[in-house]
């Protein structure tokens, strides 16, 4: 618990940081352009206002792609304190994954069935039913994504194992 909090205080300033230098340059990327005049710059026979797009926009798709990877890992702890806080106990990962399934198929068959329900309740229905269908949204997409982690990590220990496997029958061929 320890390592994610300090995960989370390590990552969470330089996420926010690079999104914010992400939205200051897209907002440069949008308004400096337009008041340069249209010189055209020698040699590239490009004007001026085109390069400086394509500079700043170079430079915001930098800040969001080091945003994305601070984001993913807060992902994964983040998912893994929402999936232990809904109940789902860690064991093995296939029973895991197997389970999740399960539950993604139950929340898409109760938001199937409340939706229109909701839908009738007077005033409120449309928005009740609305928050309903994204809630279960969110959790459907909180366990694919927990699926794909988990999947992930099968693929990678069987992958390490075959590595494992082949190059001690290289070491046992080359002693022989």
């Amino acid at each position: 618990m320890k390592d994610k909090r300090e995960e989370i205080r390590r990552r969470l300033p330089r996420l926010v940081t690079n999104l914010i230098m992400a939205i200051i340059f897209w907002i440069i990327s949008a308004f400096i352009p337009p008041t340069l005049p249209s010189l055209i710059v020698p040699g590239i026979n490009t004007e001026a206002s085109t390069l400086v797009w394509i500079l700043t926009i170079i430079i915001t798709a930098i800040f969001l792609i080091r945003a994305l990877t601070d984001a993913l890992v807060l992902g994964d702890v983040l998912t893994d304190a929402i999936t232990k806080k809904l109940g789902v106990k860690e064991e093995q990962a296939s029973k895991r994954a197997a389970r999740e399934l399960v539950y993604i198929i139950a929340i898409v068959l109760v938001v199937t069935a409340l939706s229109p329900i909701l839908l009738n309740i007077q005033d409120v229905g449309y928005y009740l039913s609305t928050a309903t269908v994204y809630i279960g949204l969110g959790l459907v997409i909180l366990f694919i994504y927990d699926i794909g982690r988990i999947v992930y990590k099968i693929i990678e220990e069987k992958a390490e194992a075959l590595a494992d496997y082949v190059s001690q029958a290289k070491q046992d061929k080359s002693s022989d």
